[in-house]
């Protein structure tokens, strides 16, 4: 099935904001070929991990491009299932990564990640595939 939108996890933010070439990181091709998302946990993520003035001068850019998708009630007892399910599989993941799940779940969109091996054990949940071109 064809996408057009994504969510897009923290993951994908931060390679871009690290790497020298831009134009070779997994969020330069998402963002020329979707309606890109993030999750309101991917704010508090960006900027907990900020401590310097040119950081938040970029992450203001990068979320200038981005819909931010508040986490909200319906998110809450969405990711609540999605932790009682992994709990019972002995397979839990970090509480924000499965908060921004919960958003890709709700809205019925991808996830884009950079951490396929934690998303992955999550029911329901769409992870996008890029193929190098």
């Amino acid at each position: 099935m064809e996408y057009s939108k994504v969510l897009i996890d923290t993951s994908i933010i931060i390679e871009y904001l690290r790497k020298t070439h831009k134009e070779k990181t997994l969020f330069w091709k998402i963002i020329n070929s979707y309606d890109c998302y993030i999750s309101s946990v991917t704010v508090f993520e960006l900027y907990s991990g900020a401590k310097e003035p040119s950081h938040h001068q970029a992450l203001n850019t990068v979320l200038s491009y981005l819909n931010i998708i508040e986490f909200d009630e319906e998110q809450a007892k969405i990711a609540s299932s999605i932790f009682q399910k992994l709990k019972a599989k002995n397979k839990l993941i970090e509480f924000r990564d499965i908060f921004i799940a919960s958003s890709a779940v709700n809205a019925q969109i991808p996830l884009a990640t950079l951490n396929k091996k934690h998303f992955k054990r999550i029911d329901n949940i769409i992870l996008l595939v890029i193929e190098d071109k």
